[in-house]
């Protein structure tokens, strides 16, 4: 049966996929992203998923990533892999996770098509079949479970957790709450994860149905401000979650919002800001409009200002 790591308790990173300007894959500045992360306090990082651009990679990018952030973390921190797509293509990219030795897999939703309950079962069934490495299913979009289905899952060893990217507060409870009462062997131990973009910003809510663990994008251009919002959330600091929520992450949302794509371009463009060496987004992302970016400066340092002024230290990014 396979066992997930402990450290998925801590911040969970999904480093960015740096392009050259003609939109090749630079591993090189790759290995500076992963680095990054790792000296940012990330207790885990998760590859090539949606952050990471995924749709927009070959399969050999995909290995080459993989193998790049093995290379570099050493062990340092759990390195977990993307994969999905259809059912071939996600049962192709599990299998090349597992021998690229990743410590785990997110496996996104099918390609395009929809099916029953049942027949989405199947398909993480199909994909995860003659595996063993650790699997979380990413619940969203066309790939979202009824509670009846999520407990279905107890049934695949390899899927150890699931991930809400779907927004549903209330559906997720009952996901949570049918699998914990389920009475299976393994209901205790799944783990249950927040995937929504700026996952930060619906954190509170989240944990309270027993969904502690979130994604944060928000590590790839100010790790120091996602550090202290997971530490802060995790020993009950409302006043530091609320002013960091009021003061950066609800403006950084507003200007998200304002395009399709912007959890992913918007989260780039920041980090070329601090000087990292991402490049652009493939289509069909787009980049942000030079008025966007200078908001999107003054949200950023003005995060900074407000960390400085909570911890009284002078902090920068």
């Amino acid at each position: 049966m396979a066992q997930p790591p402990p450290e998925l308790d801590g911040l969970l990173a999904f480093p960015l996929t740096p392009f050259t300007r003609d939109l090749d894959l630079d591993l090189d500045a790759f290995a500076e992203t992963v680095e990054g992360h790792v000296a940012g306090g990330a207790g885990a990082l998760f590859i090539a998923c949606g952050t990471g651009e995924f749709s927009a990679l070959t399969a050999d990018e995909h290995a080459a990533l993989l193998r790049r952030a093995r290379e570099v973390v050493a062990g340092r921190v759990p390195v977990w892999a993307g994969a999905g797509g259809g059912a071939a293509t996600a049962r192709a990219g599990v299998l090349a996770a597992q021998e690229g030795n990743a410590d785990g897999v997110l496996l996104l939703p099918p390609y395009l098509v929809s099916g029953p309950p049942s027949g989405l079962v199947d398909h993480v069934r199909y994909a995860v079949r003659d595996t063993g490495v650790p699997v979380v299913v990413y619940h969203r979009s066309n790939g979202a479970f009824t509670p009846a289905s999520a407990v279905e899952l107890l049934d695949l060893p390899s899927v150890v957790g699931l991930k809400d990217g779907v927004g549903d507060v209330e559906l997720m409870s009952r996901i949570v709450t049918s699998i914990r009462s389920s009475g299976a062997p393994r209901a205790d131990d799944f783990l249950f994860f927040n995937g929504l973009p700026t996952a930060e910003v619906s954190a509170r809510a989240y944990k309270a149905i027993g969904v502690p663990r979130y994604s944060s994008a928000v590590h790839c251009f100010a790790p120091r401000i996602a550090v202290r919002f997971h530490g802060a959330l995790a020993a009950g600091d409302d006043t530091v979650v609320e002013a960091l929520l009021a003061g950066f992450y609800l403006p950084l949302v507003a200007l998200r919002d304002e395009t399709p794509g912007f959890a992913v371009s918007l989260v780039k463009a920041a980090a070329r800001l601090r000087g990292d060496r991402v490049g652009g987004v493939r289509p069909p992302l787009v980049e942000p409009g030079e008025r966007q970016i200078e908001r999107l400066e003054r949200i950023v340092q003005d995060g900074h200002a407000l960390l400085a002024a909570l911890d009284g230290d002078g902090a920068r990014r």
